[in-house]
């Protein structure tokens, strides 16, 4: 959806300002369901608006779906926002300055927040109405900055949450990408070799009748079973893809799934300590932004994928609900190390429980990339390995056969 400004009269008045809309047709449309006659439209430049001095209203329409990409740019946003608010710039010029740094649907849904905050309603239901970009929390911690009069403070933390855990994101997608690719690139070298190369080579030997090795058969047999069923292979694999899909739509299997992630070795103390990072952070953050810990702690839920450990979450908040201790309440779960649990009961009992959250998050941050690291590093020699067998195994078995026949001829 874009931004368009347009010209029209209604009842013989002039009227100027923008409109969001998918294209200049569907703006000029709206704009006559309203009365309007419209003389001109065009494509929205907030540089040209800006010099002219002029500021257009922008018409409420149904906010604009944005893909997920929009998540980063809100990070973007959120950062500018708390750097403008600091040096003392009005929240409305904060959102037309923003404004004008982004293009496309982000900049659409950036002008309606402005429309929604100079209508009256605050920042963070302006944030609301847009939760394809802004989480639960984005809004909570707006929504304390602005109670509180500390809006820019609590955006600069929100924007060091958000760019932390992009970090760690980056970090472990990172030390991936390698094995991913060289999977990837195995899987479509033996499909090559096996479709392309030995059937054109075995053909002149199975021809003229010649006897073939046992590795020479295998090999054979497999590209024969790819040549004539590569249909139910992929069939299959739909099958397979899909069945899995609906196996996690189902929550009791997606948490048993989940569960089993946690256990795997290496990859699930990777998994288990980046969703316990993202905790203690979020945590943190919203206890700095002076959220009571049963509200911190509910929000905290949402924002965890893991459904062990969002599950281990919502049981330790029914427990501190009933009166029980943090710790207490934590270490009865048996999802959280003994670490986790003493860093929450000393915390809880010298009153610093942010300060210790956030020396929490540093510590298994850094275990975190570490461990990323090792299963990469462990990973990467095994593919290799593994693809240069497979290729030896195929180029064997189409040498041996012309090896021994060029023996028997001699």
């Amino acid at each position: 959806m874009g931004v368009f400004t347009y010209k029209a009269t209604d009842s013989q008045t002039e009227v100027t300002g923008t409109i969001a809309a998918d294209t200049p047709r569907q703006a000029r449309d709206l704009l006559r369901e309203r009365g309007l006659v419209v003389h001109d439209i065009a494509d929205y430049q907030p540089e040209r608006q800006a010099a002219s001095g002029r500021r257009p209203r922008v018409e409420l329409r149904p906010r604009p779906r944005l893909r997920r990409g929009a998540r980063h740019h809100a990070t973007d946003f959120i950062r500018e926002m708390s750097t403008l608010l600091s040096v003392g710039v009005p929240l409305l010029e904060c959102l037309e300055t923003i404004a004008r740094q982004h293009r496309g649907r982000f900049q659409a849904a950036i002008l309606l927040i402005r429309d929604r905050v100079a209508a009256g309603i605050s920042l963070a239901g302006a944030m609301r109405e847009q939760s394809d970009v802004f989480d639960e929390l984005c809004i909570n911690i707006t929504e304390v900055g602005e109670d509180a009069g500390t809006l820019d403070i609590s955006l600069e933390r929100l924007a060091e949450f958000r760019e932390r855990s992009e970090q760690l994101r980056g970090r472990v997608s990172t030390a991936l990408i390698y094995p991913v690719i060289v999977t990837t690139l195995a899987i479509f070298a033996s499909i090559f070799l096996m479709t392309f190369v030995v059937p054109r080579i075995l053909e002149p030997l199975v021809e003229q009748g010649l006897p073939l090795p046992f590795p020479t058969r295998v090999v054979k047999g497999l590209s024969d079973f790819l040549l004539s069923w590569w249909w139910l292979i992929a069939l299959g694999v739909f099958g397979a893809v899909s069945a899995f899909g609906a196996f996690l739509r189902s929550p009791s299997e997606l948490l048993r799934w989940h569960r089993f992630v946690l256990r795997i070795p290496l990859f699930g103390d990777l998994v288990r300590k980046q969703a316990l990072v993202r905790i203690a952070v979020v945590l943190a953050t919203l206890l700095k932004s002076g959220i009571v810990f049963v509200r911190a702690l509910q929000i905290a839920q949402r924002t965890t994928t893991n459904l062990v450990l969002r599950d281990a979450l919502k049981r330790c908040e029914t427990a501190i609900v009933a009166g029980g201790e943090i710790s207490e309440a934590l270490e009865e779960t048996g999802a959280f190390p003994p670490m986790v649990v003493q860093i929450f009961s000393l915390g809880q009992q010298s009153g610093r429980l942010e300060e210790m959250l956030d020396r929490l998050a540093t510590a298994y941050d850094q275990q975190v990339s570490s461990a990323a690291q090792r299963l990469a590093a462990i990973m990467e020699p095994a593919l290799i390995v593994i693809l240069a067998l497979v290729v030896l195994f195929i180029v064997m078995a189409t040498v041996l056969p012309i090896l021994e026949a060029g023996n028997a001829i001699q």
